[in-house]
C-alpha cells in the first residue's frame, strides 16, 4: 500500500476529504493510505440532518467546525486527539470486501501494539467490547473509498455535547449515552505519543510513499471547494407537502442498516409525488435510481408500493436493507 505524504501545513477536514477524492480520481489504480488529524470538528454522514445528530447551537458556541462527507453513516466528533485515518483503492469487490480488508488490516495493526482489537458490526473496530474505530465508505467510478476514526483520546464531555443520536439507536444498543460506547487507544493502554503512533501505523500498513505536489495540492484545494457550499453541508429534503397535498414521515431503527427516515409528499388524490430519504445508514449505490423513483405516482396504499418494490433489492444502493424492511418502514 502506498502512503500520501501531503506536504501542507494542516488544514480543514474539508481539505482531506477532497484530497481522498483526488486520490481516486486522479492516481493510478492502487491502495493508498494517508492519516490525518484535525481541530475539533463534527463530520456528518451524507445523507443525515444536521439538525437532528448535531448540536448546532453547542458546536457554534464552543467553535467546533461543522462538515458533511460524501459517505454514509452516523456523525462523528474529531479533534486533535483524533486520527482519521483514509484508504483509497480499486473497486473491486463492493462495499463488504472493501471493510474487510481495511478493517483487518487496521485491527492487525493494533493487535501488533497489544491491543485486543477486532473488527465489529457493519463498519465498526472495537476494543475491550468498546467502539475504537468507526468506518464509511463510498463509490467513485472504478474507485472505492473507506474512512474512519481513531480515538487516540477523547473529551467525553465535548463527545457528549456535540453529538445527539436519535433514542431509538441507543436503545438499540443496550446503551444510555455515547460515551458508554466508545474507548481510546490510551484507555487500551496505548504508550505511544501522537506522532509515534502516526508513524508506526503508516510503516506497518504502508510499504511505499508518494508526495503530492504543489499542482496536486492545488487540484485538491479545488475540490475541497464543493465540500463547503451550504447545498453540500445542510443537504436538501422536503420539510414542506406540496400545496394542498400531505407530508408522511416515515422513521425506524432497523437491524443491521441504521437509523432511516423516509418522507413522502401525497397530492390530493393520495399519491405520492415527491420522496427524500435520509438517516446513517451506508451506501452501496443510489436508492434514487435503485428504489425511490418507483414510488412516485403509486397511491399511498401497502399493495401498490409492495408490487412497486418486488423483484428489487434494496441492497444494492443501502447496505443490509431487504425489500421487506423496505415496505413496512414505508407503510406499517
Amino acid at each position: 500500500m502506498i502512503y500520501l505524504a501531503l506536504p501542507v501545513s494542516r488544514r480543514r477536514l474539508s481539505f482531506y476529504l477532497a484530497a481522498e477524492e483526488w486520490a481516486a480520481r486522479v492516481l493510478p489504480p492502487d491502495d493508498y493510505f494517508f492519516a490525518w488529524r484535525v481541530e475539533p470538528t463534527v463530520i456528518c454522514g451524507r445523507n443525515q440532518e444536521i439538525d437532528k445528530e448535531i448540536d448546532l447551537d453547542y458546536c457554534r458556541r464552543e467553535g467546533i467546525d461543522i462538515m458533511r462527507r460524501k459517505s454514509g453513516g452516523g456523525a462523528v466528533y474529531a479533534d486533535l486527539d483524533n486520527y482519521m485515518f483514509s484508504y483509497i483503492c480499486p473497486d473491486a469487490g463492493g462495499i463488504q470486501q472493501t471493510f474487510a480488508r481495511y478493517t483487518t488490516m487496521v485491527a492487525d495493526m493494533l493487535r501488533s501494539l497489544g491491543i485486543d482489537a477486532a473488527a465489529n458490526g457493519r463498519n465498526d473496530i472495537v476494543a475491550g467490547g468498546r467502539k475504537i474505530s468507526g468506518n464509511a465508505f463510498y463509490h467513485l467510478p472504478g474507485r472505492a473509498i473507506a474512512h474512519g476514526t481513531m480515538l487516540y483520546h477523547f473529551d467525553a464531555e465535548r463527545l457528549g455535547k456535540a453529538l445527539t443520536p436519535s433514542r431509538a439507536k441507543l436503545e438499540s444498543k443496550a446503551v444510555v449515552s455515547v460515551n458508554s460506547r466508545v474507548t481510546s487507544l490510551m484507555e487500551q493502554g496505548l504508550n505511544m505519543g501522537h506522532e509515534e503512533f502516526e508513524n508506526y501505523a503508516v510503516n506497518f500498513l504502508c510499504t511505499d510513499e508518494l508526495t503530492v505536489d504543489a499542482d496536486g495540492v492545488e487540484q485538491i484545494a479545488e475540490i475541497e471547494k464543493t465540500y463547503l457550499t451550504p447545498e453540500h453541508l445542510y443537504g436538501r429534503r422536503l420539510s414542506h407537502p406540496e400545496p394542498g397535498g400531505d407530508a408522511i414521515v416515515r422513521s425506524r431503527y432497523l437491524d443491521g442498516v441504521g437509523e432511516m427516515t423516509l418522507r413522502l409528499v401525497l397530492d390530493n388524490n393520495g399519491s405520492i409525488v415527491a420522496t427524500s430519504l435520509s438517516g446513517d445508514f451506508l451506501l452501496t449505490g443510489d436508492p434514487e435510481q435503485c428504489f425511490m423513483k418507483r414510488l412516485k405516482g403509486l397511491p399511498y396504499r401497502r399493495d401498490a408500493l409492495a408490487g412497486a418494490l418486488d423483484g428489487t433489492d434494496p441492497s444494492r444502493a443501502v447496505a443490509g436493507l431487504s425489500a421487506r424492511q423496505l415496505t413496512d418502514l414505508l407503510i406499517d
